[in-house]
């Protein structure tokens, strides 16, 4: 049997790369969870990472670790949530990305409300900067989506890289400015690759805006643009620029849990804890 602790320990650093992140996430001390890390290669007698001064990256063994450590600890929560589901009631007004909404999330949305049928649940997805003012006006429970780079409040879910996306558009006139499809504002991704290619002094236009994933995917397969989504979650149909293009890096966005306050409650907790032992990950 393996224990889920260690199992735990395993997914958080799989999804951040990071073994400081991971128990930030957790609420350990590093060391701790490099305890649980060596532990498991123990039990298991397989290496899982590879971790030098600059990043950690999982062996083979350690990406098929990540289907079984997720498998198991999907088991552990659905034995907990059914046996304490029954009890539980109130209303949960969850915020949802729509980016998010591609990973596997609805499957843990569907779990929740199978096991906690007495928690009236109402579902917003849209984008992260919305939901968050929706959030600070009371309006949600708890938020799955991005934060801005610097912040440090949520609870980390999962690290990527931002990508330079398109679609039918396979060549960037460097003599002209960037075509650009992005989510009308607030948007953290406008937000981010404005300020990048601002940066960078490339000079660049709007071409096509939208509120929703969709919208953004229809352009880019027509070939208005280019577009900027996480790595892990580019829609099907799309594929990210070659490198060459010119473009600035676009950096790191994180994926996090917020709620209203410091410590969530009732079934806001339960859902986030849910999201968390998943292992969800573009």
């Amino acid at each position: 049997m393996l224990d889920p602790t260690l199992l735990q320990s395993f997914l958080a650093i799989a999804q951040t790369r990071s073994f400081t992140q991971a128990a930030e996430r957790l609420g350990l001390r590093q060391s701790t969870v490099s305890q649980h890390v060596r532990k498991l290669e123990q039990e298991t007698g397989r290496r899982l990472f590879v971790r030098d001064t600059h990043s950690v990256q999982t062996t083979a063994d350690g990406e098929a670790m990540i289907e079984f450590a997720r498998s198991i600890l999907t088991v552990n929560e659905r034995a907990k949530r059914y046996f304490a589901g029954s009890q539980m009631r109130g209303r949960l007004r969850f915020g949802a990305s729509e980016d998010f909404v591609a990973s596997r999330l609805p499957e843990v949305l569907l779990e929740f409300v199978r096991t906690h049928p007495l928690v009236e649940f109402e579902l917003t997805v849209g984008m992260s900067a919305e939901l968050n003012e929706r959030l600070a006006r009371g309006e949600l429970d708890l938020v799955c989506g991005k934060r801005r780079p610097g912040e440090e409040r949520g609870r980390l879910v999962w690290r990527d890289r931002l990508a330079w996306v398109t679609g039918a558009l396979r060549q960037l006139d460097s003599s002209q400015p960037v075509p650009l499809i992005l989510y009308s504002p607030p948007s953290i991704t406008r937000e981010i690759a404005l300020a990048a290619l601002e940066r960078s002094g490339r000079p660049w236009r709007i071409a096509c805006t939208s509120a929703s994933l969709s919208g953004l995917r229809a352009a880019a397969l027509a070939g208005l643009g280019v577009t900027v989504v996480s790595q892990g979650l580019i829609p099907a149909g799309l594929s990210e620029l070659a490198d060459g293009h010119d473009l600035p890096d676009l950096g790191i966005v994180e994926f996090v849990l917020l709620g209203p306050g410091r410590a969530m409650r009732g079934p806001a907790a339960e859902l986030a804890d849910a999201i968390l032992a998943s292992g969800i990950r573009a």
